[in-house]
């Protein structure tokens, strides 16, 4: 990363990514610029650097923050007019950790309402736009985030993964995104989508800087009860040997540029002298059905505060206390969060709660079940992120069925709560990118990112 020093000031960063944000303003990639405070926070670090003082890992380092991370600078909307105009108290502790060692954010990225999509068209600013075609999604719900580093306008991007929000906008825009085990970042201060789902995790250009930021952001909180030691930094890596290969994966569903980067990668591997094992996971074909079931509940529990009477947008239509409940929700959600509060309040009502919820989670046991048996066998597993290469705005977003089927591949890791990175592996004949991912055990993070460089080849 290019870390402030004597020769290259942060202001200088600070102020290329900046103009690198307005270059790009077409692409809808920022809800807020955050140009004096972090101009201030520029020349402030090169005044230590200048007297000799102790600066951070991430001294002058420009980023861009997801807007569904709480932070006091500029207001938090979660891309969501029923948010518009929340101004935090707080700081997520993921942002602080970051900025303790001397980040400096430039601006807040666009993302799919709640972070309920994968295209970043259910955006209440709008949709953004796909870094290598303009008429193409950036994928979803961290678009902003994902173009905001494949554009280069910033050195890494935060992300929230929920079932894909960050392996799959990375995927559609050349560049790496983590997923990490469940717990591994703290989730306190983030806007939450399905508590059990959601991670925090990054985008970069190179393993390399992902290892840095997952050295810098992981560990337990006490703010969040959920987070795990601080195994990360503890981690020791051994050179994987065996690389499994999905089975149900390879199908006529995959587009054929993408089933054909996959195979390459395998020859590559096999080249290397890693043993490839074919594996038979046939519960993952219950992933969807159930992550669409477990997730929407959750929704419909976290998007119940939001009411009009605490924060954020109150419609000014209601005259008693029901039709402002009423005319806040109806007004400020977008029609995918209502969507998701429908479908989770009716699995979980009375009735229903057997038929639907309680078999998702024992589908869910079984998928963690059979992901540990998995890798009893493997050390890792390379699979598509997504079934298609970034297709075309307005394509799929009429037809959410056909919008759910792009997270096919990528669901099983919440469920289950391993780690999964989204890694380039090159591009379509209409020169598209392609990602894989590679998916490992819960708290092989560190070993999935140094294995990520064994697949690294030059253009």
């Amino acid at each position: 990363m290019k870390i402030a020093n004597k020769t290259v000031s942060a202001e200088r960063l600070v102020r290329d990514a900046l103009e690198k944000a307005k270059h790009f303003a077409d692409y809808h990639i920022f809800t807020y610029i955050n140009e004096e405070n972090a101009i201030n926070k520029a020349r402030e670090i090169d005044r230590k650097i200048a007297n000799g003082e102790k600066v951070g890992r991430l001294a002058g380092v420009p980023y861009a923050l997801k807007d569904n991370f709480l932070s006091t600078e500029g207001q938090t909307t979660a891309s969501a007019h029923i948010l518009e105009g929340f101004d935090s108290p707080i700081t997520a502790t993921s942002v602080k950790k970051l900025e303790d060692e001397g980040a400096i954010m430039i601006g807040r990225t666009n993302l799919d309402a709640f972070a309920h999509g994968s295209s970043t068209e259910n955006s209440y600013f709008g949709p953004t736009l796909n870094a290598f075609d303009k008429e193409r999604v950036a994928g979803g719900s961290s678009g902003g985030s994902a173009v905001a580093v494949a554009l280069d306008i910033v050195e890494f991007a935060t992300g929230t993964d929920t079932g894909g929000s960050i392996r799959q906008p990375a995927s559609f825009n050349g560049i790496y995104g983590l997923k990490p085990t469940y717990g591994c970042i703290s989730r306190y201060g983030v806007v939450a989508m399905a508590s059990s789902t959601d991670c925090i995790g990054f985008f970069t250009k190179t393993p390399d800087d992902m290892n840095l930021l997952m050295e810098v952001a992981s560990g337990q909180d006490p703010k969040d009860l959920t987070t795990l030691p601080d195994y990360y930094n503890e981690s020791k890596i051994t050179r994987a040997k065996k690389i499994g290969i999905i089975k149900e994966f390879d199908n006529e569903s995959v587009d054929p540029e993408i089933r054909k980067a996959l195979k390459h990668k395998v020859e590559l591997l096999k080249s290397e002298g890693h043993e490839i094992v074919e594996l038979k996971m046939p519960s993952l074909r219950y992933a969807l059905a159930a992550y669409y079931i477990i997730v929407p509940a959750e929704v419909a529990s976290n998007l119940s505060r939001y009411d009009g009477v605490r924060y954020g947008f109150r419609s000014e239509k209601s005259e008693t206390l029901d039709e402002l409940y009423d005319n806040t929700r109806s007004e400020g959600f977008m029609p995918e969060n209502k969507r998701r509060i429908m479908i989770g309040n009716f699995v979980l009502s009375s009735g229903f709660y057997d038929a639907y919820f309680l078999k998702a989670a024992k589908a869910r046991t079984i998928i963690i079940d059979e992901y540990d048996k998995a890798f009893s066998q493997v050390d890792y597993i390379l699979t598509p992120v997504s079934p298609n290469p970034a297709f075309k705005l307005g394509e799929k977003i009429g037809d959410p069925v056909a919008m759910y089927l792009e997270d096919m591949m990528s669901v099983s890791l919440n469920l289950a709560g391993v780690p999964g990175l989204a890694i380039p592996a090159g591009k379509t004949s209409a020169g598209l990118p392609i990602g894989l991912q590679i998916v490992g055990p819960r708290r092989s993070d560190k070993g999935l990112i140094e294995f990520s460089k064994e697949l690294i080849e030059d253009d």
